[in-house]
């Protein structure tokens, strides 16, 4: 019940932010304006991820979720009004689109602390890769279904659409999933939240792995910031502008992402998810750099493929070994935290290439920025600390 109705809000979140972006960049082709737009999607989680952490370790996880789901739909539903009202400026989505990462920053961590919650975790791996392909299966619909109505009905038209999935997505939690709330959030609560952001901090500081890999996340994202935001603007500089073309590299990118999903689920990865990982990031960084220099469209769709692959290398079980090592009364705080790295390290990234777009060939950016990632893929790899934490738990406990 839990996958079902995040697929559905997912969903109607895929097609408005693909509405948007690919909106953003056929009128504007200004990187930027895609910087702008980027920027106001990130900061406000930046600012309240710690304290969203705090509430999904406080209170309870499901409940977070709804009023989140909620609150983004009421969002989208004024903006689809405005712009039937003729107010369909580009400064109006950048403010909603703030808005509605308020949601997204509060939905995020609470999710993460949920998903253990009622998983068995042995299994964390399994439904984790599951839960990858099911969003990668959303993420290789929704670019079809945003491409094709922006081309026959207006942008208002999905707005709707994502109010409506929302709104399905609430009552689905609300009506099917019975599940009580996690230990601390059945206790009573003070206001303390600067006191337990203050303890979430020091958990990270004193667990070495937690901390060294946060740090690998912050550079990771920062220089991840030119393939995961420029590759649309560069394939409508380099081949051309059509629609189909930025749907053609959104639906391989997902398909690749449903294909990794579905073999985590079934391989689980190597017995240290540190190597899994690495071997993630480093094809991540040589199809980087590849992206940047192959001249014919349809090779740039299969490394945009691989790159799909990979990323469940990475995500599923990074996720897990969170979930597996982190104490459940500070998983929502920890992955809080993480929130607040990815929601800041990659506005920050495009605050430098975004503006370096318009100056400077997108091709360089990727040539330069794959090359980096190769490289600080040795730190993982080269990291005490981190390949212990990898380690199944058996074989930790031998050691």
């Amino acid at each position: 019940m839990f996958l079902l109705s995040q697929t559905l809000s997912l969903f109607g979140s895929s097609l408005v932010q693909y509405a948007i972006m690919w909106y953003i960049t056929l009128n504007t082709k200004s990187g930027v304006m895609m910087t702008v737009s980027i920027i106001c999607g990130f900061v406000p989680t930046f600012f309240l991820s710690p304290f969203a952490g705090v509430w999904a370790d406080r209170y309870n996880r499901k409940i977070l979720i709804m009023l989140s789901d909620a609150f983004i739909a009421v969002v989208t539903l004024v903006l689809a009004i405005l712009f039937l009202l003729g107010y369909d400026s580009m400064g109006l989505l950048f403010v909603m689109s703030a808005f509605r990462a308020i949601g997204s920053g509060i939905q995020t961590p609470a999710i993460g602390a949920f998903i253990p919650q009622i998983t068995p975790e042995d299994q964390l791996t399994k439904v984790n890769g599951i839960n990858g392909s099911i969003q990668a299966m959303v993420m290789l619909i929704s670019p079809m279904l945003s491409g094709a109505l922006l081309t026959m009905a207006s942008i208002e038209a999905i707005f709707f659409i994502d109010v409506l999935t929302a709104g399905i997505a609430v009552l689905v939690l609300l009506i099917f999933l019975k599940v009580p709330a996690h230990g601390k959030a059945q206790d009573a609560q003070g206001i303390s939240y600067f006191k337990d952001l203050r303890e979430g901090v020091l958990y990270i500081r004193d667990h070495a792995y937690v901390r060294k890999f946060f740090v690998f996340c912050a550079f990771f994202f920062f220089l991840a910031a030119p393939v995961a935001f420029l590759t649309p603007l560069q394939v409508t500089r380099s081949f051309g502008g059509a629609v189909w073309r930025l749907t053609a590299i959104e639906i391989t990118f997902s398909l690749g992402m449903m294909l990794g999903g579905v073999i985590m689920a079934s391989w689980g990865g190597f017995p240290n998810k540190i190597y899994t990982m690495t071997l993630s990031s480093f094809v991540i960084g040589i199809c980087t750099l590849a992206l940047g220099i192959v001249p014919i469209f349809w090779l740039y769709l299969l490394i945009m493929g691989i790159v799909g692959i990979v990323m469940p290398f990475f995500n599923t079980p990074s996720t897990v070994l969170l979930q597996e090592k982190v104490e459940e009364d500070f998983l929502g705080r920890v992955f809080g935290v993480l929130g607040m790295i990815s929601s800041s390290m990659m506005p920050l990234g495009m605050l430098i290439f975004g503006p370096m777009a318009d100056a400077v060939q997108i091709e360089w950016l990727l040539i330069g920025t794959g090359f980096l990632l190769f490289v600080q893929s040795f730190f993982l790899i080269g990291n005490k600390d981190l390949v212990e934490a990898g380690k199944p738990k058996d074989r930790i406990n031998e050691s």
